[in-house]
């Protein structure tokens, strides 16, 4: 089960890793976003219910989805088989981390003006990121303000919780996103005992989405090899 990043929606986390998945022969599943202030816990209920179903499970996400993955895993290792962590953005409490700074402007901005005014303000982004933000934040309508609150506001696992995490762990970054900064993908390949880290840019997301999830299912692959 993989879970999308902050205002984002399983339409992206479809686009970035159902077709590397499927040449593994793995199936995808993407709910969508639990709705406002239930985002984060709404997440870890589903994690514990497909557990509970289908048993071990290879979970990960993007952004801040790696993040809620990777806090369940390691609540749950006995019930977790890997880790696929694309674009984590920080470790342990967000303090100044730039994608917490970024999602705390833009909540105060959804619900101070709107989402237009907020998508306005997207206008020096890439075309490609830009529509997909039109259409995740539209989607999450009157909840928008409330998940990205819960999302910049909520510890990430910190190096030591992760370095007690034995399973494979293929963590992606894009090396030119000053908002998911290539170190603290870094620092979580380093921190996991066995992972691997891949690497891509966000220009060559921006052409191909499966290009983050190819370098994070590559990496995973590499982990899974180490002892």
């Amino acid at each position: 089960m993989l879970l999308p990043g902050t205002g984002s929606d399983e339409v992206f986390v479809r686009a970035v890793f159902a077709g590397p998945l499927r040449a593994l022969g793995v199936p995808l599943i993407a709910p969508p976003p639990p709705p406002g202030a239930a985002l984060a816990e709404g997440y870890l209920a589903t994690l514990d219910a497909l557990a509970d179903e289908h048993g071990e499970l290879l979970v990960g996400g993007i952004s801040f989805g790696a993040h809620l993955a990777a806090e369940w895993a390691v609540r749950n290792p006995g019930r977790c088989g890997g880790l696929l962590a694309a674009l984590p953005a920080w470790n342990g409490v967000p303090d100044s981390a730039p994608a917490s700074h970024a999602a705390t402007l833009t909540a105060d901005l959804v619900a101070g003006s709107g989402v237009d005014a907020a998508l306005a303000q997207t206008a020096g982004s890439p075309d490609w990121l830009r529509a997909e933000l039109d259409r995740a934040w539209r989607r999450h309508g009157g909840g928008l303000a409330d998940g990205l609150r819960v999302a910049a506001g909520r510890p990430a696992p910190t190096r030591a919780e992760l370095a007690a995490l034995a399973v494979p762990a293929g963590i992606g970054t894009c090396t030119d996103d000053p908002v998911h900064p290539a170190e603290v993908a870094s620092e979580w390949a380093s921190a996991l005992p066995r992972a691997a880290l891949g690497e891509t840019t966000l220009t060559a997301l921006g052409a191909d989405r499966e290009s983050l999830g190819r370098a994070t299912v590559l990496a995973f692959l590499r982990a899974a090899q180490k002892p």
